[in-house]
Parts: C-alpha cells; structure tokens; sequence
C-alpha cells in the first residue's frame, strides 16, 4: 500500500495517501461503515431501541396466544352449541314429564276423593245392616 502510494508520487505520512482520488474514496468508505456500525452499536443500546423490540416481541407473543385464544374459542363454541341443543331437549322432556305428572296426580287426587267417598258410603251400610 506505502510503495503504491509512493509510486503516485506521495510522501511517507498517512495524509499523502490521501492525495490519491482511490485511496481517498477507500478511505471515505472505511470512514463511513465504521461509523455505520458504531452508530448501530450505539442504536442497539438506546432505551428507545430496547422498548421498540420489547413492543415487537409482545405483537408477536399476542399473535401467536391470539391463534390459540381461536382455537380454544372454537372447541368451546363447538361444546356450547350441543351442550345446547342436549339441554334444550333435556328441558323440553322433563317440562313434558311434569305435566304428565301433574295431570296424574290430578286423575289420583280425584280417584282418592272418589274411593274415599265410597268407602265413608260403604261404612254408613255396614252399620245400618
């Protein structure tokens, strides 16, 4: 690099290098990307930084917990809907039941009323005969 520089017609010091437009444009380029890359180091560790990749984790957290919340939600929905229609039909048959039941005890009530009219009957005959 020193002999090439001294061919062009450059002196030993670093800032004799320069004069030569290649040289200065390598340097130019090592200048820029490593203050690139300090700046990307320094960004890295800005708080501003920390929180903005703490925001991008949390999005990606709530999206992966949304897709299971969906699932769950659609066993669940699943279950509700013939939960449902089993207990729909469980009240509509016992609804069912008790009015039959009701009407039985009804006939019953009315049966006993009968039967013990005829027994009270049967009890004035008995001490008349």
């Amino acid at each position: 690099w020193l002999k090439q520089s001294q061919r062009f017609g450059a002196t030993s010091q670093p800032l004799a290098v320069l004069s030569d437009p290649t040289m200065r444009v390598l340097a130019c380029t090592t200048l820029f990307q490593l203050s690139l890359a300090a700046r990307s180091d320094a960004d890295k560790n800005r708080p501003v930084t920390k929180v903005i990749n703490l925001l991008k984790d949390m999005v990606k957290q709530l999206e992966k917990e949304a897709e299971e919340d969906e699932e769950v939600y659609n066993k669940v929905a699943c279950w509700c809907q013939t939960n449902d229609k089993d207990k729909t039909r469980s009240i509509a048959d016992a609804e069912d039941r008790i009015n039959k039941l009701v009407n039985k005890i009804e006939e019953e009530t009315a049966s006993s009323s009968r039967l013990n009219t005829e027994i009270k009957n049967l009890e004035v005959e008995v001490e008349k005969n």
